[in-house]
């Protein structure tokens, strides 16, 4: 009898400590979950790129626990790369954020692409991984590899790395990890669309430059930056010479290909950091950021000289001869005026005296230099 109930204390032991063992697994569970319906809500919210990846790469190794979270992204001719950066996206701060030229590089799936990716679960695989997690803080032991798909087509993968060997198993079920790359994929899908149509918005179809919506609002955001930082900003106002008489010429077919050339002969001559855009007809202006107006006016002649030392080449074989004429302004840190006045108002005289420069030009004969007198 003794030993009956021996048994069954034990037994009970046992069962007390199996239930609280499922409750507190349960409890971990749920709180689990809330944590990836809070992160869903958060990625979900996201209203541009900078913000979508940093709550990725913030958040989710946190609530999963894990030692490295990486994003590979199908960039096909460079397209996202090239707008998320004009756009002023920093992607030295996103060292986890990979592109790749194409989803064979990404090594998930059938070769033929005839079978849906699946997800890759199992043993960190130097070789094979190494470029998936550049880097990692310490030394992983299991990944999943996960496909990012948007109507059958696989936009990159979403890496998950763990330094736990049993983390990532090939018998693990992949119902959560799929789910919560198909909540990362609609939302990366749906940001960079809306990126691309907000880059749309402010580039000229024409040229692929700015537009004057654009220029308008980065001149703002600069005078402000300008007035913190204490640095010179320069603007100058670029007109082709006797851009009529071209369409004239060879047609206006012609006079876009002459834009487009002289555009790239322009952005040739530019920092990353300035800012070129279209305004109209055969006007362009450039905002050259900590810059004073002899800086200004160097760059200037350079551009100008650039587009008058060849000859522009159009589809047909036909070469036309083309110069421009620059007004160059500069809104200077020491100009206690320009510094206590509001933005918009010290941009429109930025953008008035640069044209009134460029006019001095037009009138002086065309083909030069010319700044404003007042700085």
């Amino acid at each position: 009898m003794a030993d009956t109930n021996e048994d069954l204390a034990a037994e009970n032991r046992a069962l007390r400590a199996r239930m609280a063992w499922m409750l507190e697994q349960a409890e971990r569970n749920h709180d689990i979950m809330m944590r990836h319906q809070a992160f869903d809500l958060e990625i979900v919210g996201a209203t541009n790129f900078p913000d979508l990846v940093g709550s990725i790469f913030r958040t989710l190794p946190v609530i999963s626990e894990l030692e490295s979270v990486t994003l590979s992204l199908v960039d096909e001719g460079d397209d996202i790369r090239t707008v998320m950066e004009r756009l002023g996206v920093e992607f030295s701060a996103f060292p986890d954020l990979l592109f790749v030229a194409g989803t064979s590089q990404l090594e998930l799936g059938a070769a033929d692409g005839t079978a849906a990716p699946q997800p890759l679960l199992g043993t960190y695989d130097a070789v094979r991984d190494a470029r998936r997690f550049p880097g990692p803080a310490h030394p992983l032991q299991s990944v999943a590899i996960v496909p990012l798909l948007r109507n059958r087509r696989m936009i990159g993968t979403l890496n998950l790395g763990s330094i736990d060997p049993a983390r990532f198993t090939p018998s693990l079920g992949t119902d959560f990890v799929e789910h919560m790359a198909s909540i990362i994929a609609i939302c990366l899908e749906n940001v960079i669309s809306n990126e691309m149509l907000k880059y749309i918005g402010l580039t000229d179809s024409l040229t692929g430059v700015y537009n004057r919506r654009y220029l308008d609002r980065r001149l703002l955001e600069e005078i402000a930056r300008a007035r913190r930082q204490r640095y010179d900003l320069s603007l100058m106002y670029i007109d082709i010479d006797h851009f009529k008489r071209v369409n004239d010429t060879v047609g206006h077919q012609g006079g876009d290909e002459v834009l487009r050339e002289v555009a790239n002969r322009i952005k040739g001559e530019l920092r990353l950091s300035d800012a070129l855009a279209r305004f109209g007809g055969e006007e362009f202006v450039v905002l050259l950021i900590d810059a004073d107006l002899d800086s200004a006016a160097f760059v200037a002649e350079r551009i100008r000289a650039g587009i008058a030392s060849a000859m522009i080449v159009l589809a047909g074989g036909l070469q036309v001869s083309i110069t421009a004429s620059i007004g160059v302004a500069c809104l200077a840190a020491a100009d206690e005026g320009a510094i206590v006045s509001v933005p918009e108002i010290a941009a429109r005289e930025l953008i008035a005296h640069a044209d009134g420069a460029l006019y001095q030009a037009k009138a002086g004969g065309r083909d030069r230099v010319v700044r404003h007198a007042g700085y």
